[in-house]
């Protein structure tokens, strides 16, 4: 993080002060936006500092500068990175990415065997989660969890997502899966084990082509935009419903 006067450090209950602040920022930053995101109250945020599923971003003197929490879903089986927001006065620095890390090896450490996503409409979130590991993947993917689905209603785009029979929406999907990440890891291990190295005229070697955002970044925002422009005609023209579109497993461009 470029900002070296600003800890990024799990949250705990003596931090409950800062809760208010954080969720009113949160409600102006989506209506700023444009967009929705799942409201919560002061206390919801509150018992995630208890709970130790909070990372906290504050500046030596005690300012509060970012915050995001961990939210458990099916059983264990998913978990979501949720209520990512950064103070206006700090935006700009890193502190966003640093945030997403922090939060995200958390979560790792919390519950190793889980699934971990998340929903946005954000390219620079994109492009971080990628980073970490994260592949973009049809909502079909993520939990089938009644009640994370219930948090997405304060969302002023909700009726696209209903129009969609929940298979698709505004929001871009995110996935770590643990079990895959760890077979890759392995296949890449056993590739460089076997790797064919020429020293006489130069080198040999096969890789797999990762599916990032690097080198790609502006041909993917123009299909996110453009993504939104036939969701939202569509919105308009069935007067907020209409048959569920169709999905594959990877639904994405190859080079993600």
């Amino acid at each position: 993080m470029e900002n070296k006067d600003i800890i990024v450090r799990a949250a705990t209950a003596d931090d409950k002060h800062y809760a208010k602040t954080i969720t009113d920022e949160m409600e102006a930053s989506a209506k700023a936006r444009g967009t929705g995101i799942a409201k919560r109250s002061p206390e919801y945020v509150q018992l995630k500092m208890e709970e130790g599923k909070a990372v906290i971003a504050l500046t030596k003197s005690g300012e509060w500068v970012g915050f995001c929490y961990i939210e458990a879903w099916g059983h264990e089986k998913f978990v979501a990175n949720s209520g990512l927001i950064v103070n206006p006065a700090f935006r700009g620095h890193g502190v966003a990415k640093a945030i997403k890390e922090r939060i995200f090896e958390l979560s790792r450490k919390k519950y190793p065997d889980a699934k971990i996503f998340g929903l946005t409409t954000g390219l620079a979130v994109m492009k971080i989660n990628s980073d970490l590991g994260y592949e973009p993947v049809t909502y079909s993917e993520l939990t089938d969890d009644e009640e994370f689905w219930k948090g997405c209603r304060s969302c002023v785009n909700f009726d696209v997502l209903t129009a969609k029979n929940r298979k698709n929406c505004l929001c871009t999907a995110m996935l770590y899966d643990p079990v895959e990440k760890a077979k890759e890891a392995e296949e890449k291990a056993a590739a460089e084990k076997n790797k064919l190295v020429i020293t006489t005229e130069g080198s040999m070697q096969e890789e797999r082509k990762k599916r990032k955002f690097k080198g790609n970044f502006s041909l993917f925002e123009r299909w996110v935009r453009y993504k939104k422009y036939v969701l939202l005609k569509a919105a308009r023209k069935s007067g907020g419903s209409g048959a569920a579109g169709t999905s594959k497993k990877r639904f994405f461009f190859g080079w993600l």
